[in-house]
């Protein structure tokens, strides 16, 4: 559980599905009897945490003004940041919605200040999807772990 909460933070570690995990292992156990109807629960909640985990900086990009082409680049971020350890998995889709936005201005002339802008405030809405996200996992692997140490107790 610990681990799991950890990944919620540490980009590569998945930290939902670990915790998730964990939870299996101690159902294993003597100590533990969870309920399966809270074990399915748990599951979906796993599922569409991670699911989201991708989702939400193209979110938070759309809510700051962006349009498809950072919206595109946001989701592009993602997974090319991916690579590039923690610092490309927060950067990665920062960067993507600032390039992304820059390029049809690009394409059609020069850059403005007011371009650049917009193009910086929906990078912005990505990074706040990310830290959005990252709340919202550290919020079910706590409630996970409070679970498990409310059964064993």
């Amino acid at each position: 559980m610990l681990i799991g909460i950890v990944g919620c933070i540490v980009p590569g570690l998945p930290g939902t599905p670990i915790a998730y995990a964990g939870l299996w292992v101690a159902q294993a156990t003597e100590y533990v009897d969870f309920s399966w109807k809270f074990l399915l629960v748990w599951g979906i909640v796993t599922i569409v945490i991670s699911v989201l985990d991708y989702v939400v900086p193209a979110w938070g990009t759309k809510q700051f003004g962006g349009t498809k082409w950072g919206v595109w680049g946001s989701t592009i971020g993602v997974f090319v940041g991916l690579f590039f350890g923690a610092f490309g998995v927060i950067l990665g889709p920062l960067v993507g919605a600032i390039l992304f936005e820059l390029i049809p201005v690009a394409l059609h002339g020069q850059i403005t200040d007011k371009a650049l802008s917009a193009a910086l405030r929906a990078g912005w809405g990505s990074f706040i999807g990310i830290l959005f996200g990252t709340i919202i996992k550290l919020i079910a692997c706590g409630l996970m772990t409070l679970a498990l140490i409310q059964a064993i107790w």
